[in-house]
């Protein structure tokens, strides 16, 4: 226990020191090469002064997360396999295999953002056959160490066998999911301090049920967040980009998936999920409705802004409310 409350410690501390030190050099390096944000036109008329603040600052955390890791591999490299056991390793790798998936995904399209000074990058056709064929990747992944089951523990129904219905609605539900989190990146230290939230829930998660693998990568990803922090809070000295935010939707998603607990998730994932359906019922009705809106602005926290929130308020307020998702899924975890 000594050995792994270390492990996960080094981790922390690894996760936060890295990406902190990494922006300090990757921020001038981001404004030199001119990779500045291009704000949307349909957003906040006030967001317009956020215009040319380096984006793709989600490589900070990345190299954050990654050189912790590989750290903590070396260091801990004789008695690793025998704390986590191969399975877990395995386990581990898969996590890394769909969130650097996914922050390759966007980064192609914040690169080509960059490149042609518009916010737009990658057409939702192009973006989605990506995702497609990274999502049938992580299933298959799972698939092979015995990881994709059609059994879920659901809140108050228990353990359900979803059958064949289960393929379907867990494929699209992890890209759903890895988009969700993309779209909570709308203010400064948004998605990062909801990430960090979330990742302490998997930290606890992990611990009580025993998945060493999925507390070190929450541990080391928490770390990262207070590290970015230091350059994304309000006023962002640099924004995470599709980059970060993709990257942070594959981890938040896959460690649900491997630890064959997907409706954690519910819980963990309640600030991106709510912030998503905003966007998908506005949509909806926007359509039926030929232009009627329910929301001022989606995602939500846009709504907030428009009645006169401020970020760092809107910031606290979607932290308390995922905390409340955290210790929701804690006492869900102790009592199913």
């Amino acid at each position: 226990m000594e050995q792994i409350s270390s492990l996960l410690a080094a981790a922390a501390v690894g996760g936060f020191a890295i990406t902190a030190v990494a922006g300090k050099f990757m921020i001038p390096a981001l404004h030199r090469l001119h990779f500045g944000q291009t704000i949307r036109e349909e957003g906040p008329t006030w967001h317009s002064k956020k215009n040319g603040t380096p984006t793709m600052g989600g490589l900070c955390f990345i190299l954050g997360i990654l050189a912790t890791l590989g750290i903590v591999w070396v260091m801990y490299s004789p008695k690793l396999p025998e704390v986590l056991g191969m399975p877990q390793l395995q386990a581990g790798m898969l996590v890394l295999f769909l969130a650097f998936g996914s922050g390759l995904i966007g980064f192609l399209d914040d690169f080509i953002k960059v490149v042609k000074h518009r916010n737009l990058g990658l057409t939702e056709a192009q973006k989605m056959i990506l995702q497609i064929a990274l999502t049938f990747g992580f299933m298959f992944g799972l698939h092979s160490l015995g990881l994709l089951t059609t059994q879920v523990q659901f809140p108050i129904f228990g353990l359900v066998d979803m059958g064949l219905l289960y393929y379907p609605i867990a494929f699209f539900g992890i890209i759903f999911l890895v988009n969700a989190v993309n779209l909570t990146d709308g203010l400064d230290g948004l998605c990062t301090g909801v990430t960090f939230v979330s990742m302490i829930g998997y930290l606890l998660a992990g611990s009580l049920l025993g998945f060493v693998h999925v507390s070190l990568i929450a541990s080391a990803t928490a770390g990262a967040c207070a590290g970015f922090l230091v350059w994304n809070f309000y006023p962002a000295k640099v924004f995470m980009g599709d980059t970060g935010s993709m990257f942070f939707g594959g981890i938040v998603t896959a460690l649900a998936f491997v630890m064959q607990r997907p409706e954690l998730v519910l819980f963990f994932g309640i600030v991106y999920i709510w912030d998503a359906m905003t966007v998908v019922i506005q949509r909806t009705y926007f359509k039926a409705t030929h232009g009627k809106r329910i929301f001022r602005m989606t995602p939500i926290h846009h709504a907030f802004e428009m009645r006169g929130w401020r970020e760092v308020k809107i910031d606290g307020f979607f932290a308390l409310i995922a905390v409340i998702g955290v210790a929701m899924g804690i006492f869900y975890i102790c009592v199913a």
